[in-house]
């Protein structure tokens, strides 16, 4: 009787993915979930987000609807204090922000917790750069330590300030920051109206999407990229984290430019039930893979370069352990306090 007890036992242990798979597809059936969207629809974040739209829910056990839903608010934040805290939390809701917001707690005022969020995935790693219009006396990273310039941001907090701020500080440049232009496109109107010399944290795969002719007709000088590793489309382009000199430089500008990792990231609200959680990371992964998803993105000239919601959990992790002496250097450096 005892080895039948234990026969059975390993027969239902053998089958516990079909049975958690049955599960899954039970549950989502006929279900719908939302993807809440911290921007305002055309932009990057949005065009990825209904990118993966159309596509997961195929792999989703049931078949579920993905809804994308506009939240703009505060550069994101409003999705990520709402996922967060007031978004049910049984799997049907999912939502994308900033790629800095999860460590905006670490830097900023902490209006959520970064660790908790149950991160589902990113379609694209990314690069940003600090780039200045073909007609500025600044062209390269050399001329841009030797001589005064002007660049363009849109607030604290946002990726054009955040970068601008922090080379000005950690690099003792005569860089002057403008600051308050609505997005991207006013500081880069305003740059080839001569009034700004460039614009730094705008990135690579969006001047690729959105702004493929900058590079082709040679309307930008690509000054420096941030990101972890340099990136095989500008391979000869300094990278920050290769101008670092001391330690503590190197820890301030890693904490800096480490969202490059997470560039298009997706989440969950926090404590999700566990197999759900799995089963959304599962079917993202397969996503990343499908034929049609691949050949939608081409169409739309998106990078997909994924990263995993494990990934992405681990990195987060990792920087909150960032000793606090650092954060507070980086911080003050970025222009956050």
């Amino acid at each position: 009787m005892r080895s039948m007890c234990l026969l059975l036992a390993l027969l239902g242990y053998l089958n516990l993915p079909a049975v958690r798979a049955e599960e899954a597809d039970a549950f989502y059936k006929g279900k719908t979930i939302t993807l809440y969207i911290g921007y305002s629809a055309g932009g990057g974040y949005d065009l990825y987000a209904r990118l993966l739209a159309r596509h997961l829910g195929d792999s989703i056990p049931g078949k579920p609807n993905i809804v994308p839903e506009n939240m703009p608010g505060a550069g994101s934040l409003k999705v990520a204090k709402f996922i967060s805290s007031v978004a049910a939390r049984d799997g049907t809701t999912l939502g994308t922000f900033a790629r800095g917001m999860p460590f905006y707690p670490l830097l900023f005022t902490p209006e959520f917790d970064g660790k908790k969020l149950s991160y589902i995935g990113s379609i694209t790693s990314d690069t940003s750069v600090c780039i200045t219009w073909q007609t500025s006396k600044i062209k390269s990273w050399s001329d841009i330590t030797s001589k005064p310039s002007i660049f363009g941001g849109e607030g604290k907090g946002s990726d054009p300030d955040i970068f601008a701020n922090l080379i000005k500080d950690q690099f003792k440049l005569d860089l002057k920051l403008v600051t308050g232009y609505p997005g991207t496109a006013d500081i880069t109107l305003a740059m080839e109206r001569g009034e700004l010399d460039g614009l730094c944290g705008i990135s690579l795969s969006t001047i690729n999407s959105a702004h493929s002719d900058w590079l082709k007709n040679k309307k930008i000088n690509i000054i420096v990229q941030a990101a972890l590793k340099i990136d095989p489309q500008i391979p000869t382009t300094p990278s920050l984290v290769d101008l670092a000199v001391t330690p503590t430089q190197k820890q301030v500008i890693n904490l800096a430019i480490a969202p490059q990792g997470v560039a298009r990231p997706f989440a969950a609200p926090p404590d999700i039930p566990a197999d759900r959680l799995k089963t959304l990371r599962q079917a993202f992964n397969k996503t990343m893979k499908d034929k049609s998803f691949l050949e939608d993105a081409e169409k739309q000239k998106l990078d997909v370069n994924p990263m995993t919601g494990e990934e992405i959990a681990k990195i987060v992790s990792d920087l909150y352990e960032t000793p606090k002496e650092v954060v507070d250097i980086a911080a003050n450096a970025m222009g956050a306090r």
